[in-house]
């Protein structure tokens, strides 16, 4: 591995025109591809296997023509304190705006509030619903103005007016403070290599990555069916590891610059040794995103197999392109050590070999004094990174989850005031109706059965409403609307909706007609336990291939369980961090959290797989670099000093700039990507800071050499991939003997 490696880096250094004539154009066509490709609509959302699944597929066969996955509005109207929705002038007004509603072409249906009997018992709250033929990102941005103008109209004559449901969805947009983030992680890689050209290069590379990345997806969106999120969730993390592994490579570049090489030869070395890392560290993330595709949840699946292309990218970028750059660089790339006319005068580079002879003693850098002082004390820092990881984790006891709806919008939202009115109005579980649909076409008496259902479903508790059955034109199949007291998110209506279906288990066993509960508030339930009950299964499979794979890496049993276990550590307090903020409301406001709620469903599963493979890039950068040490013939406890010295500062820069990336997410509109920008963010560190830069150093002093132990069998039975460089030391050790006879 790292002798091909090698060569890879040393090709790109001396065809850097060819490379960077590659990425550019890639770069172009993806960018043309995404610009001629038509555009994306509402990635669809479908949720195989689950109840609510089925029921929604058997309406579409019995309804036909309903368009029951089309977009929905609900226009709330509010008429002025002391009047009625019933007063003369406030009904011809909505009569007015029903009869508007009803004039567009993409327009299925409008309900009369009158007629439909949707006025509160106060009189004071009505409503209209308004059903069109597509979902509501494929409708067009007439119909879209159509609905808001009518709203506007009907304000004109004194009335409230919001509207609800998902007709105005828009894309979600991250803010300036995405932008923020980018500048952040700028700023640190000045500061880490003291050169805004070496700094640079790593940005430069992300953003071309992500930019292939980003386009492609958009270029494929219509065609494969994926939504906004996914490329906002490919845009996230291919910046966050494009950075980090470009900066890697350049790090370790500068080291061999330092040593005295050559500059093609500390290109190559540089791909050799940091590379491997980067590539081992890349197949942890794709692993642990492709890995999603286990839950069986199509949007999820989309998702990580899109930023998992991303990764892939990332790598790819890095081992060719950060080399191609550098030979354009040139110079400007300074010995590590050495400080650019940035943040300091240049040291003499003329002879590389002379200073070290003439000069003082460095001091010690900072990674190297925190080592030193962990390998003293590691039962200390051990326990107390152990409790602080526990302490945080406490609220993950009180998780909750759920997906979002137009509660958790913000309150300047149209969509959120709607809410808001129908909740005042009607009660809060008007919110998140239940559809019961009873097919009772294997039934003798399919009327017999829907009455059945009803006075069933009547007799449940938390029930406030049950509409009359509407049945379809061939009598076999019918739907109830059932309205709950409680709001949508509450554990109340989630025993609702499994009381309705465990009534409905009794009416198949006497007729055989099945109950089939469906909705937005069923979906949700029915995705919750559906992420549940993939969470283990997908922690094993993406946990134990890791762990096979560093067990390649490392060679070493320890190592890769202590990887995993403080992989755990990271997730679960950074899951507590979610429910503090999302659930419970702590620092709310500094995170422009206007509702709490339910945790999101996919957070728990997604950030496992995430996080796994983001923890695995620090783990394997900053323990191969022990490893390295190790195995060139430094004591256990030297080689932890030695890892540090080398890795902190560059590991330590890498977090902080993928916390600065994520962080940056958070101003997102979208409550999804907004909580998951606060989860890798917050994960990252404790993972990086707390697990990597304490408890591993800690456990590793107190294994000592044991910590490297494999079994005989299991070494001679594992490939060796030379991760360590040690084909490339010899090598260079055969050249430089051949060196010293050509003189001789």
């Amino acid at each position: 591995m790292a002798t091909f490696l090698y060569k890879l880096g040393r090709l790109s250094f001396r065809r850097r025109h060819f490379v960077a004539l590659i990425w550019v154009a890639l770069l172009t066509l993806a960018g043309v591809g995404a610009a001629s490709a038509p555009a994306a609509g509402n990635s669809s959302f479908s949720i195989p296997g689950t109840e609510a699944q089925k029921a929604f597929d058997l309406l579409e066969q019995r309804f036909p023509g309903t368009s029951a996955d089309g977009a929905t509005a609900r226009v709330v109207f509010k008429a002025p304190s002391g009047e009625k929705m019933t007063d003369p002038g406030n009904k011809a007004t909505v009569q007015d705006t029903v009869k508007e509603l009803s004039d567009g072409s993409e327009v299925v249906r409008v309900t009369d509030p009158y007629q439909a009997k949707a006025v509160s018992k106060d009189g004071t709250i009505a409503y209209a619903q308004v059903s069109y033929k597509v979902s509501g990102m494929e409708l067009d941005d007439d119909a879209k103005d159509a609905l808001k103008d009518s709203a506007q109209d009907a304000r004109k004559a004194g009335l409230t007016v919001e509207i609800g449901g998902d007709a105005l969805q828009a894309v979600p947009h991250t803010g300036s403070s995405e932008i923020i983030g980018i500048a952040v992680a700028a700023v640190v890689l000045v500061i880490t290599f003291g050169s805004l050209v070496a700094a640079g290069l790593p940005l430069l590379t992300a953003l071309i990555g992500v930019g292939i990345g980003v386009s492609t997806i958009t270029g494929l969106a219509s065609a494969l069916d994926l939504g906004s999120t996914t490329s906002t969730l490919a845009m996230m993390i291919g910046l966050a590891v494009g950075i980090d592994y470009a900066l890697f490579i350049v790090s370790r570049y500068r080291a061999e610059l330092a040593e005295g090489r050559e500059r093609e030869e500390a290109a190559g070395r540089a791909v050799g040794t940091a590379g491997s890392a980067v590539v081992f560290a890349g197949l942890t993330v794709v692993i642990a995103l492709v890995g999603l595709s286990v839950v069986n949840i199509p949007m999820l699946t989309k998702m990580g197999i899109a930023a998992a292309g991303t990764v892939a990218i990332a790598v790819l970028i890095a081992l060719t392109m950060i080399p191609a750059l550098l030979g354009y660089a040139g110079r400007k790339v300074k010995p590590m050590g050495e400080k650019g006319k940035l943040l300091g005068r240049a040291k003499s580079q003329d002879k590389p070999g002379e200073q070290a002879k003439t000069a003082e003693p460095a001091k010690p850098n900072l990674g190297t004094r925190w080592a030193s002082f962990v390998v003293r004390r590691p039962i200390a820092v051990l326990l107390l990174g152990v409790i602080g990881l526990g302490a945080a984790a406490v609220p993950a006891t009180s998780l909750e989850l759920g997906l979002p709806d137009d509660g958790s919008q913000p309150t300047s939202t149209t969509q959120r005031r709607a809410y808001d009115l129908l909740s005042e109005g009607f009660g809060p579980g008007f919110n998140g109706p239940l559809m019961v649909v009873v097919d009772a076409k294997d039934s003798d008496d399919p009327k017999a059965v829907f009455t059945e259902t009803g006075d069933e479903i009547k007799g449940l508790k938390d029930v406030v409403t049950v509409t009359p059955l509407q049945p379809n034109k061939a009598g076999d199949t019918a739907t109830i609307t059932v309205i709950p007291g409680s709001k949508p998110s509450s554990v109340t209506t989630e025993n609702l909706v499994h009381g309705i279906r465990d009534a409905g288990a009794d009416i198949k066993a006497d007729t055989d007609a099945n109950v089939l509960v469906t909705g937005s508030t069923a979906m949700n339930i029915d995705v919750s336990q559906k992420l549940n009950d993939a969470l283990v299964p997908y922690l094993v499979l993406v946990v134990g291939l890791a762990f096979l794979l560093l067990i390649v890496v490392f060679r070493s049993i320890l190592v890769p369980l202590k990887a995993a276990l403080g992989f755990l550590l990271s997730v679960m307090a950074a899951l507590g961090a979610v429910v503090a903020v999302f659930q419970w409301g702590w620092l709310s406001g500094l995170m422009g959290v206007e509702q709490t709620g339910p945790v999101m469903s996919m957070m728990p599963i997604f950030m496992v797989g995430v996080v796994f493979g983001l923890a695995m890039d620090y783990e394997v950068f900053l323990v191969t670099r022990m490893r390295e040490a190790y195995v060139h013939g430094e004591k256990p406890a030297q080689a932890v000093v030695t890892g540090f010295r080398h890795g902190a500062r560059v590991v330590t820069a890498a977090a902080v700039i993928m916390m600065a990336v994520f962080a940056g997410f958070i101003g997102s509109s979208e409550s999804m990507v907004k909580m998951i920008g606060f989860g890798l963010a917050i994960a990252v560190f404790f993972d990086a800071f707390i697990v990597r830069m304490a408890i591993v150093p800690a456990v590793l002093a107190l294994l000592g050499r044991k910590a490297w132990w494999l079994p005989k069998w299991l070494d001679r039975a594992l490939p060796n991939v030379d991760v360590e460089g040690e084909g490339l030391r010899t090598r260079t050790d055969r050249g430089d003997e051949d060196r010293e006879l050509v003189r001789a």
